[in-house]
């Protein structure tokens, strides 16, 4: 006897989704599970906390010969957010869960003891389910608030896998569990810096207005004391609100970046790197899941880099490579939300002369 059963999941590249068919496949050979279509070495252990989870929450897997393929095959999976679509669509080719569907998307990491648990990057995943025309997107409690920010689909929060099962057909009873929930961020209740705090420096008072009234970039030089920082931070004050759709984009790279139920800002983001921070925590990336560095956390907003020409070797070798000095020029990487990167020099950028350490404020745009 054979069974096929097929859910559907969200992988993330960056910060755009790509939707995910998952097929499992169940035949009357030796008992085994396999996952394949370039899953990483997490997602590779999705068969342990699959078959742990489905036994505790009451629907074991059946003990037959398990093969889950995740298509199209050629892009890359990386993460434990696969979890509760592989146990869905396997209870789907067992006949435990009928209702389960390729049109619906299921998220979420599954513990040992079946319940789910939140995962980052909700908010993008949620808008290529959209985009994709899912019919619904099944998610863990703990993502819920997270979830709210998109519209256009349907949401539904869990708490465990069981919970999953009977929503989809399983005649199981309900069994109440304690949810996972995320850890509450920190509330940013930091006060707006105002223009009207500096006294004098008529000139670069002037700078900041024109780059926040017309989005260029600017470089501020001066000695030690000479009021850089005191005009750069001020800078995002004097920015509007995001719109909708702005304020969805930067919501996405801040889910990536793990701020959870807090991703969601209308206020333009304000970041100020160390001078002595790596080009990855500039840029991002890293090793399995990407992470978005400042430069992408600072997407419609404000990047402030101080002591720009105190930058290590490795930024000087960037700036050199196109043709300018890292100290006599601005490099400001602006990054869509795609994830693709440019490097161009400031427009019109309006500066102080001066001896010393030097500042630069840049504001982070969207360039297609």
């Amino acid at each position: 006897m054979t069974g096929i059963g097929r859910a559907a999941a969200i992988a993330l590249v960056g910060v755009a989704g790509r939707r995910i068919e998952v097929e499992a496949h169940l035949t009357s050979q030796l008992p085994a599970f396999s996952i394949i279509g370039l899953p990483d070495t997490s997602l590779g252990e999705a068969r342990e906390r699959v078959r742990a989870a489905a036994a505790n929450a009451g629907c074991p897997l059946p003990a037959r010969r398990i093969t889950v393929n995740l298509t199209p095959a050629a892009i890359p999976k990386r993460g434990s957010g696969f979890d509760l679509a592989i146990a869905m669509a396997v209870l789907a080719a067992a006949e435990v869960a009928p209702r389960v569907s390729e049109r619906v998307v299921y998220i979420g990491e599954l513990g040992l003891d079946g319940r789910l648990r939140p995962v980052a990057g909700v908010i993008p995943m949620l808008l290529a389910a959209r985009d994709s025309g899912a019919e619904r997107v099944v998610l863990p409690i703990g993502n819920l608030d997270e979830a709210r920010v998109v519209g256009g689909v349907s949401v539904h929060g869990t708490d465990s896998l069981r919970a999953a099962a009977i929503d989809a057909g399983a005649l199981l009873p309900d069994v109440e569990v304690r949810a996972v929930l995320p850890t509450a961020a920190p509330p940013d209740d930091r006060p707006v810096a105002e223009l009207s705090d500096v006294i004098g420096n008529p000139i670069g008072v002037r700078a900041v207005i024109a780059a926040a009234a017309g989005g260029h970039h600017a470089l501020l030089l001066g000695p030690p004391g000479a009021g850089k920082t005191m005009l750069a931070e001020r800078l995002p004050g004097l920015l509007p609100d995001l719109d909708d759709e702005a304020a969805l984009e930067v919501a996405a790279v801040r889910s990536v970046a793990g701020h959870g139920s807090a991703s969601w800002t209308t206020r333009p983001p304000w970041e100020a790197p160390h001078h002595s921070a790596s080009a990855i925590a500039l840029i991002g990336g890293g090793s399995g899941v990407i992470r978005p560095g400042a430069v992408s956390r600072a997407t419609r907003g404000v990047l402030f880099l101080d002591e720009s020409g105190s930058t290590k070797r490795g930024h000087r070798k960037l700036s050199s490579s196109h043709g300018h000095p890292s100290a006599s020029s601005a490099l400001l990487p602006s990054v869509s939300h795609h994830g693709r990167v440019r490097l161009y020099r400031p427009a019109r950028a309006r500066a102080t002369a001066g001896r010393g350490s030097r500042g630069l404020a840049g504001r982070a745009g969207v360039h297609r």
